[in-house]
C-alpha cells in the first residue's frame, strides 16, 4: 500500500527520515504552510492595518471556520498557541481551595500532570489520579475506575480525550455527563482529538475543552484553541492581561473574547491559517485518508505481534479507531532505543516512559507508507535482538 492518495509530496518532511511521530508536533502540508506564509507577509506589509483595523474581523472569520469544524459556537472559542496554554488558563482560573480535589487518570500528558500538581499545591488542594488498566476492555470499565476515586471533595474532573502516552480514547461523553449530574466541573485535554476523530463540542458538553490545530488538523505550529461553555466563561481569567474591551475600539462580542483574544502584539498567522488546513482536509477526502492510515497501523500491529511479540497497550478494539498506537516494549533502556532508532535507522518515533514501562508510540499520517512501517519493524527486530 502506498501513502494514502499519494500525499507524501504535499508535506515538507525530510525524505531521508521515516517520520512516525505526527502525534508530537504534527506536520503541515505545503498548501497550508504557504497560506500561513501569506498571512505573515500581509502582517509585515502593513502591521497597523493588519493588527488594528482588521484584527477582529479576521479572527472572527477564523473562529467561524473552526467552529463549523468542531460543531461549536465561534463565540465560545478563543485561539491560543497550544492545548497546554488552554489547560493553564483553566487551571489557573478555577476557584480551588484547601481540601478540594481534582480528579484525573494515570494516562495524562506529563505537562498537564505537573500543572495540576503545582496548582493544587499552591491552593492546598489535592490531585487524585485514577488508575486505568490496560488494555482497556470497555468504556464502562474506565468510567467506573475513574468514579471509584470520586469523593464529596471532588471539584474538577480533568481528563484526556485521547491519551498522549498510551493512545487510548477515553469515554469522555459518559464522564462529562456523570460529572455534570453531580456539579463537578469538567476539563478535557483534547490535544490529539481534533482532526483524528469527529468532534461536536456543543453536544459533548464539557465545561472547558482544550485542543490543538497543529497536530492532526494539519495547521501550522502555534494554533490551538480553548472552548468554554457560555455559563462557565465568567470563571476564566486570562493568563495575559492586555487591552481587550478597554481598547479604543471598545468592547467586543463578549467579555470572554475581550479578555482572551487580544494579548498584545503577536503573530496570529497560525490562527488565520486554520481555515486553509480545514480546506486541505476537505479537498483530499480526509475521512478516507484517516481510514487508510488506520489500516496501515492495523497491518503493522499484526506483524509486530507475530514477529516481535509486541502488543498495543490501549484498547482491545478492532478495527483500531485512531491513527496513533502505543506498544509495550520488553525491558530495555527506552531513551537509548529511541536515540538508536533515529541515529542508526533514521526513524523518528518516540519511546515513552509510562508507569515503569517503555512504550513505543507509532503515529501514521497521510504521508506515511507501508514501507515506513516495514522499516520500523526491521529496525526493531535488530535492536531488540541485540539490546
Amino acid at each position: 500500500m502506498s501513502e494514502p492518495q499519494g500525499l507524501g509530496d504535499l508535506f515538507l518532511l525530510r525524505k531521508d527520515v521515516v517520520f512516525l511521530n505526527h502525534g508530537s508536533f504534527g506536520a503541515c502540508p505545503v498548501p497550508v504552510f504557504d497560506a500561513y506564509g501569506r498571512w505573515q507577509r500581509a502582517l509585515e506589509e502593513e502591521p497597523v492595518e493588519f493588527l488594528d483595523r482588521r484584527f477582529e474581523l479576521r479572527m472572527a472569520e477564523a473562529r467561524g471556520a473552526l467552529g463549523a469544524f468542531l460543531s461549536a459556537d465561534p463565540d465560545d472559542l478563543v485561539f491560543v498557541p497550544n492545548a497546554t496554554t488552554a489547560m493553564n488558563v483553566v487551571a489557573r482560573s478555577l476557584p480551588l481551595g484547601p481540601g478540594d480535589e481534582v480528579l484525573s487518570t494515570d494516562h495524562e500528558y506529563g505537562a498537564v500532570d505537573r500543572m495540576w500538581r503545582l496548582v493544587c499545591a499552591e491552593r492546598g488542594a489535592r490531585y487524585v489520579r485514577a488508575q486505568i488498566g490496560v488494555p482497556v476492555r470497555s468504556e464502562a470499565e474506565v468510567v467506573e475506575a475513574v468514579w471509584a476515586r470520586r469523593t464529596p471533595r471532588t471539584r474538577v474532573l480533568s481528563i484526556s480525550h485521547i491519551t498522549s502516552p498510551t493512545a487510548v480514547q477515553l469515554p469522555v461523553a459518559q464522564l462529562v455527563r456523570r460529572a455534570r449530574e453531580e456539579g463537578i466541573l469538567t476539563v478535557v485535554d483534547g490535544a490529539h482529538a481534533p482532526g483524528q476523530i469527529p468532534l461536536a463540542l456543543e453536544t459533548l458538553g464539557a465545561d472547558f475543552y482544550a485542543g490543538n490545530c497543529h497536530k492532526w488538523m494539519l495547521a501550522p505550529k502555534g494554533a490551538g484553541f480553548l472552548h468554554a461553555r457560555r455559563e462557565r466563561q465568567p470563571l476564566l481569567r486570562p493568563l495575559v492581561i492586555s487591552w481587550g474591551g478597554e481598547g479604543e475600539s471598545g468592547p467586543g462580542p463578549s467579555p470572554f473574547l475581550d479578555d482572551h483574544q487580544w494579548q498584545g502584539t503577536r503573530d496570529i498567522a497560525p490562527f488565520l491559517a486554520v481555515s486553509a488546513a480545514i480546506r486541505f482536509m476537505e479537498e483530499h477526502d480526509w475521512d478516507a485518508v484517516r481510514a487508510q492510515c488506520c489500516q496501515l497501523l492495523d497491518a503493522f500491529s499484526e506483524q509486530a505481534e507475530a514477529e516481535l511479540g509486541l502488543r498495543p497497550v490501549g484498547q482491545e478494539t478492532k478495527p483500531w479507531p485512531l491513527q496513533m498506537r502505543a506498544f509495550a516494549l520488553p525491558p530495555c533502556d527506552g531513551r537509548a532505543l529511541g536515540r538508536r532508532l533515529f541515529d542508526r535507522w533514521r526513524i523518528e518515533v518516540p519511546v515513552i516512559a509510562w508507569n515503569g514501562r517503555s512504550l513505543l508510540r507509532v503515529s501514521v499520517q497521510g504521508y506515511n507508507t507501508d514501507r515506513d512501517l516495514d522499516a520500523l519493524l526491521r529496525a526493531l527486530e535488530e535492536e531488540l535482538r541485540t539490546s
